[in-house]
């Protein structure tokens, strides 16, 4: 997992909040896959989430924390966020929107605050990895402590396999 190197965002958002986290780190490449990317952290992909950026009606943007060998059911996420539809956002709009760039998004730390939902069963975990705001590193944490940083509620959001 490499040694501490800088701090991100995240780390230091987590820090003020004094909520105990682990930093690990792995070598940055965008054409990995987040199955990949658990297989390098040591991790079961059930236990590492991506973060997806959502837009609802005008204006008003939510963000889903799935596992990373899952994809998101935009009609299960647009129930959770009280909406008709939802869209993902375009990777162009990302880094305007939550000041990550795509790879990079974490949950915690963005710009504003959104509405935050993460995937159910989550919440079972002893721990869950996160993006640590850069790409090439992973937070891992408690789910009650990004929760409580968040304000994410559980929700089924993934689509089903078949």
């Amino acid at each position: 997992m490499g040694k501490q190197k800088e701090k991100t965002n995240v780390m230091r958002v987590l820090d003020s909040k004094k909520v105990p986290y682990e930093s690990h780190y792995y070598e940055a490449d965008a054409s990995l896959s987040g199955a990949e990317i658990a297989g390098l952290l040591g991790e079961r992909p059930e236990r590492v989430f991506k973060t997806l950026v959502t837009a609802g009606k005008p204006g008003k943007f939510y963000v889903f924390v799935i596992p990373v060998a899952e994809e998101l059911d935009l009609k299960k996420a647009a129930a959770a966020a009280g909406e008709k539809s939802v869209s993902m956002l375009p990777q162009k709009e990302l880094l305007p929107l939550t000041g990550y760039v795509h790879g990079g998004c974490s949950p915690i730390g963005m710009k504003k605050s959104f509405p935050t939902f993460q995937h159910a069963g989550a919440e079972k975990l002893e721990t869950v990895c996160v993006s640590g705001g850069k790409v090439g590193c992973q937070i891992e944490l408690k789910p009650e402590d990004l929760q409580r940083v968040t304000g994410l509620k559980y929700a089924d959001l993934t689509a089903q396999r078949g």
